[in-house]
């Protein structure tokens, strides 16, 4: 066989190899892409995404869209060829495993914490949106989990408002460790609580709480590092009453991400005139009770996305910026927004035209 004849034989099967090892040989990496992206003042699947009964509400005009990422799945195996092709493409963003899916947490544990990052950010979006408005809404401690095997267990259960412990009443979740800290491990702590189901029948029946116990339980010492302090076992957390019906309907998205748009869309509704005037708003963000924007993951496919739809201004949390800006989608206007005040402000200027004043994002900022 000629030299040259070998040379390009055995430079051809080197190159099937290298194919070969990029298509069979996985690496630890996934991938995020645009999602979908859903008007929360229009319908989703046939019925309205914001769901408002027992207030008057009004018409609207434009669009406030919400947007998502999609994610490969947790037992995805990525080779390196897929790899290559995604930090090339313009459409995708090629991550390491770990970011997506941290300390080996399963498809199912991601989903699960996804669904209640969601219910929670609902949660918060109605409160966000209420109080822009002026809106009284009922607020109060809750026990969110209950940890197994801790002096908690059987004694206190998820939905349990806590009224006060060893007699000090309880404002806002934080209260709740500190006066258990107070304590030594193995002291006594004194938990004064309205069970769950008498909340729940409160709410129902729209009344006041009349069922209140006081449920003792013995601390134990934390087995975390450092010096050792006292716990029971519990989270708490917030739960609200609101004084009419609402109701967010958008199967098949988690994470919190969408709080700041389900805000606005609220918002919207509740209030005469249009937000918009008409125009196409996307924007993401989380968002919490006092209003708070915060960031999120995957900003840039969230911009591509809302463009991809017909977006011209997208509402980016203040953290999200400088990363967002790096590669903007022709014809998208980045708005900076820290706080849903910010985003009301920003769309007051969208909706009358006068855009010259918008706070937009930059590199730096």
């Amino acid at each position: 066989m000629p030299r040259r004849t070998a040379t390009m034989l055995a430079s051809t099967l080197m190159l099937i190899a290298l194919l070969c090892a990029g298509v069979f040989i996985p690496v630890p990496y996934a991938e995020m892409s645009p999602g979908p992206t859903v008007n929360t003042l229009g319908e989703h699947d046939g019925e309205p995404v914001l769901q408002i009964s027992g207030r008057k509400t009004y018409p609207t005009t434009g669009n406030l869209n919400m947007t998502t990422v999609r994610v490969t799945s947790a037992d995805y195996k990525m080779n390196l060829v897929e790899a290559v092709y995604g930090w090339l493409a313009h459409d995708n963003k090629v991550v390491p495993h770990d970011t997506l899916y941290p300390d080996g947490k399963t498809e199912q544990q991601s989903t699960q914490e996804n669904a209640e990052e969601f219910s929670q950010s609902q949660e918060s979006a109605k409160v966000a949106a209420l109080k822009a408005l002026d809106i009284p809404v009922q607020s109060w401690v809750i026990v969110s989990t209950v940890v197994k095997g801790t002096p908690a267990e059987g004694k206190l259960h998820a939905g349990d408002v806590i009224k006060a412990v060893d007699g000090t009443t309880v404002k806002e979740p934080g209260d709740v460790a500190k006066l258990v800290t107070k304590h030594k491990p193995g002291q006594d702590v004194v938990f004064t609580i309205v069970p769950a189901k008498e909340q729940a029948a409160a709410e129902k029946e729209r009344r006041q709480p009349t069922k209140t116990e006081k449920v003792t339980i013995r601390t134990a010492a934390s087995d975390d590092t450092g010096s050792k302090r006292a716990i029971v076992g519990i989270s708490a957390g917030t739960d609200h009453t609101f004084p009419f019906g609402i109701d967010i309907k958008l199967a098949d998205v988690g994470g919190p991400s969408a709080g700041l748009m389900f805000s606005l869309g609220l918002f919207d509704k509740l209030s005469p005139g249009s937000l918009t005037g008409g125009k196409f708003v996307a924007g993401t963000g989380t968002i919490d009770d006092d209003g708070k924007v915060g960031p999120i993951g995957g900003i840039e496919m969230k911009t591509i996305a809302a463009r991809e739809k017909g977006a011209q201004y997208f509402l980016t949390p203040a953290d999200n910026c400088a990363t967002a800006s790096r590669d903007v989608p022709g014809g998208l206007t980045l708005v900076k927004v820290g706080t849903i005040d910010d985003a009301l402000g920003a769309l007051d200027g969208i909706r009358s035209g006068d855009t010259a004043d918008l706070p937009k994002c930059t590199a730096k900022s």
